[in-house]
């Protein structure tokens, strides 16, 4: 992206202070309603349905989300964009119907909390490492794209707004948590969706209307830019036959089942005032999200009717340019200020996701032992730690965000099967579930060293999106793999390993009992006072 030309530079400069100056002063109004670990990280577990939603929806409705879905749409129409909004909107229904229900009535604080107490402390082990690992490569990933604007906004070194952005970070995560995290979401919601619904109408504006758009939308490299479905004779991204449909599934199970036993998802639920709030908070941020975040590829495709020469290398920064186009100047500047605080709203929900994995899961492990003082005290240190440790890979390592994807898709192969089942089958023992997340990875690795010759052959002997092709297309056999080792395995150990039952926060045995996400919209909203639960 390169602004150095624009005239409203310093607009866009200011709009950005004045959010961190903002960001700084939530987090210490929020610091004054933290004292206990369970205030700091699932917000007292009393957050409304306004919060709940619009925590979830502005944590996944990141930066990525907005400029990656209009330069992916730009090159290949809907089809580039399965995975996210549209993969993303389907994990939150699919997550608010089986799982969020139950996660909240358990009163966790992690969903490592649930690997502990239905598997055994091994499986708990194994879902800390992957959930440590991905917000890692995560949080990484949003500080490397912080420093990139500051250094084209402020003319900095990368690796200056790095820290910059970093620090602040940390800074006011480590004082407000979770209340501080949905606080700045609430109000990065309004600011990101609104300015791509403006970006929207200005461009269709542009382009001559919504029949002047449909008449002549296309994309770089698919004939046909609205389809979701593998096109005959071109397949899917360049993959055609059953190569081309189990890309297209993986792409969907990436994030849609992949993203669902993530602490970042299951930390706001956790958080909501009750069931109801959990349950209709995720539904609403599903429509929101997919609400929005279809204005983004629709943008893409929009430019490529107006604009079909842009290299694809320079499609990165698309929906920029076309704010840059199409809006005033000061709303301009919001939009771009917007974009860089979402990349702290994701970053800060991934610090502290990864800071209560380890305080509450990994630390008694270690034989720390904390009251309710020190376990506050030690998810904060984490947090610093975390941050800084984030910070360091990104300063270092230069393929962060691939490192990032590699661990949500581990997640997927290795963790969504024990969690699915361990929900439902009461059969599912820790056995199982260990051999099954082992066997998952394994035959993902396998998979994707097996294909690798032939996502070379279509990349044109491109090594680096070959093998990212072909951990997408792997994922979806290893997962089931993971699935019928872990079913099979199960039963085969029975006598061996006696099934746990599903049990909460307090070691009580669960109630199954209305687990589906069938709630009355209206305990959601008006929660009588017998309807808050603790």
């Amino acid at each position: 992206m390169d602004i150095s030309n624009y005239e409203y530079t310093w607009l866009i400069i200011a709009g950005i202070v004045v959010f961190f100056l903002i960001r700084l002063g939530i987090g210490y109004y929020a610091s004054r309603r933290v004292s206990t670990a369970t205030d700091f990280i699932v917000a007292g577990r009393r957050l409304p349905i306004y919060l709940a939603a619009a925590s979830i929806m502005a944590t996944w409705f990141a930066a990525e989300t907005l400029m990656g879905a209009s330069a992916e749409a730009y090159k290949y129409g809907f089809q580039g964009v399965v995975f996210d909004p549209f993969g993303a909107a389907l994990c939150l229904f699919i997550s608010g119907f089986f799982f969020i229900r139950l996660m909240r009535r358990a009163r966790y604080l992690t969903v490592v909390d649930f690997f502990d107490r239905r598997y055994g402390r091994g499986m708990g082990l194994a879902a800390s490492v992957i959930q440590m690992i991905a917000y890692f490569g995560w949080t990484a990933a949003q500080i490397v794209a912080g420093g990139n604007i500051v250094h084209v906004l402020l003319g900095w070194p990368v690796s200056i707004g790095m820290i910059f952005v970093a620090t602040i970070v940390i800074a006011y995560t480590i004082m407000g948590g979770l209340w501080a995290d949905t606080m700045l979401d609430f109000m990065q919601m309004f600011l990101t969706a609104g300015g791509i619904t403006l970006i929207f109408f200005g461009v269709m504006k542009a382009v001559g209307g919504w029949d002047a758009f449909l008449a002549n939308a296309g994309s770089l490299w698919v004939s046909d830019p609205f389809t979701l479905l593998p096109i005959a004779g071109e397949g899917y991204l360049g993959y055609t036959g059953a190569l081309g449909w189990t890309y297209w599934l993986g792409a969907w199970m990436a994030i849609g089942l992949g993203s669902i036993a993530a602490q970042d998802l299951m930390q706001r639920s956790m958080a909501a005032r009750n069931e109801a709030v959990s349950v209709h908070g995720t539904y609403w941020a599903g429509i929101l999200y997919l609400g929005f975040g279809v204005l983004s590829p629709l943008v893409g495709i929009a430019m490529f009717a107006m604009n079909p020469n842009i290299a694809p290398e320079q499609t990165e920064f698309l929906l920029i340019n076309a704010a840059q186009l199409h809006l005033h100047p000061i709303l301009t500047a919001l939009f771009i200020a917007a974009l860089t605080s979402a990349l702290m709203s994701t970053s800060d929900s991934s610090v502290l996701a990864g800071a209560s994995v380890f305080t509450t899961n990994i630390a008694p492990t270690l034989g720390m032992k904390m009251d309710e003082k020190k376990h506050l005290l030690w998810t904060r240190i984490m947090v610093l730690v975390i941050g800084a440790i984030s910070l360091l890979l990104g300063l270092y390592a230069e393929t962060i965000y691939r490192l990032a994807v590699f661990a949500w898709t581990v997640i997927l192969v290795g963790i969504f099967a024990p969690f699915a089942l361990g929900m439902y089958w009461k059969k599912a023992n820790q056995w199982g579930a260990v051999i099954g997340f082992f066997s998952g990875i394994a035959a993902w690795i396998i998979t994707l060293i097996l294909l690798l010759p032939t996502t070379l052959e279509v990349n044109a002997g491109d090594f680096e999106i070959a093998q990212w092709d072909a951990a997408y297309i792997g994922s979806v056999p290893a997962f089931f793999v993971s699935l019928l080792v872990t079913i099979v395995a199960s039963m085969l150990t029975q006598k061996r390993d006696a099934p746990k039952a599903l049990t909460d926060v307090d070691g009580k045995i669960l109630s199954l009992k209305n687990s589906l996400g069938i709630l009355s919209l209206k305990q959601a909203i008006w929660p009588k006072e017998e309807e808050r639960q603790p």
